[in-house]
């Protein structure tokens, strides 16, 4: 495998037939096997089962150093590429966590989008300002659209045609899990570039396989981990060698304490590159989550971030930092922007000044989903 490189992912596949649906299906559609919906189910019922956490017990978490580091990481890359007004494709949104860091870079318009239809729930009350486990909030600043349904399966061009172009998209800790068939990450892939302006910006994080796979071929068995994680292969890789000609499918079981316990796929970074750019997009950069810090800790404003967010203490009375466990895991994992080609169209207006709610009712998700 090429040396090149690779959270907080989403997911329920659908909603229970009686809800309304939008059907999207017309033209090219890549399509899933039966196998493969079942282990987006999997997910999806991980991420769903998940309690919204106090912040007594967020604080408690064995990985809440982790955590913390996540989220400057994706505080700094919303900080060096949203603009003010900007309108915001937030795939596999969760239960909403970025919502608050989007608000902060000034944004325009947000749509999220999930497959898991318990945090899609979780986020229209974290957006409406209800959430009881955090502090009661001033009401964000921008509309916003939630819909409930599989960006990795369904074309989102006809459903967003009104909404788009978007100017930046997000996909954090998620887009491996398209990755488990070649037809789901051409799809994804597909749906951020028809959606994208030129000149847009997609960024995200994903595991980087090729630490994943040194971690692999350095362990005795097919196991590796430390007291915070886990990462587990099925015999079927037992001589720890991946086929070039076979880049998708590849799974693993990981498990993050309290955090992730589903499966996962490798991203190969090289093959996810060379899709990216058959979806006119170029490479802005990819870094491993160490460079990551180490790079982005040399700017003042960005320290000052990660003093505020606590991950290596507040610098003062707080010397809470991350574990050794907890920096092992942080490597597992990469950072990447990519940019579509071309040249805003200054003339150029979507219909999104019209739509969305500054108060999201069950009634304003949406369903969308391929089934019948």
């Amino acid at each position: 495998m090429k040396r090149g490189y690779q959270e907080s992912p989403s997911s329920s596949l659908g909603p229970p037939h009686s809800r309304a649906r939008h059907d999207p299906q017309g033209g090219a559609h890549f399509v899933e096997d039966e196998s493969t919906k079942i282990f987006a189910r999997k997910v999806a019922d991980h991420y769903s089962a998940r309690s919204n956490q106090t912040l007594e017990e967020r604080e408690a978490s064995p990985i809440i150093h982790l955590k913390k580091l996540n989220n400057w990481i994706k505080s700094v890359l919303i900080q060096l590429y949203a603009r003010r007004g900007d309108a915001v494709l937030d795939l596999a949104c969760g239960k909403g966590g970025d919502l608050i860091k989007w608000d902060k870079a000034k944004i325009g318009y947000y749509v999220g989008i999930d497959i898991a239809e318990g945090s899609i729930k979780d986020c229209r009350t974290r957006y409406n300002g209800d959430a009881d486990h955090h502090q009661r909030r001033k009401k964000f600043t921008f509309p916003a659209r939630l819909i409930c349904g599989d960006c990795y399966e369904v074309r989102l061009d006809k459903v967003l045609a009104d909404d788009a172009p978007f100017d930046i998209c997000s996909c954090q800790f998620a887009l491996h899990y398209s990755w488990s068939t070649e037809a789901r990450a051409r799809q994804a892939l597909a749906n951020v570039s028809a959606l994208l302006r030129p000149g847009g910006i997609f960024i995200g994080t994903m595991p980087d396989a090729n630490v994943i796979i040194k971690k692999l071929r350095e362990a005795e068995g097919l196991t590796f981990g430390n007291r915070v994680y886990w990462v587990r292969f099925d015999e079927e890789f037992s001589d720890k060698k991946f086929k070039s000609s076979s880049p998708f499918g590849i799974k693993y079981t990981f498990h993050l304490e309290d955090a992730v316990d589903c499966p996962e796929w490798i991203v190969p970074f090289h093959v996810f590159k060379s899709l990216a750019e058959e979806n006119d997009f170029e490479l802005v950069f990819a870094k491993n989550s160490h460079e990551f810090v180490h790079e982005y800790m040399k700017k003042p404003e960005f320290v000052e971030l990660m003093r505020r967010l606590g991950a290596l203490g507040d610098g003062n009375q707080d010397q809470s930092t991350l574990s050794a466990d907890e920096w092992e895991a942080a490597y597992l994992y990469m950072s990447f922007v990519l940019r579509k080609r071309g040249q805003p169209d200054k003339t150029q207006q979507s219909g999104r000044r019209n739509r969305g709610s500054m108060h999201i009712s069950e009634e304003d998700i949406m369903y969308i989903s391929t089934d019948d």
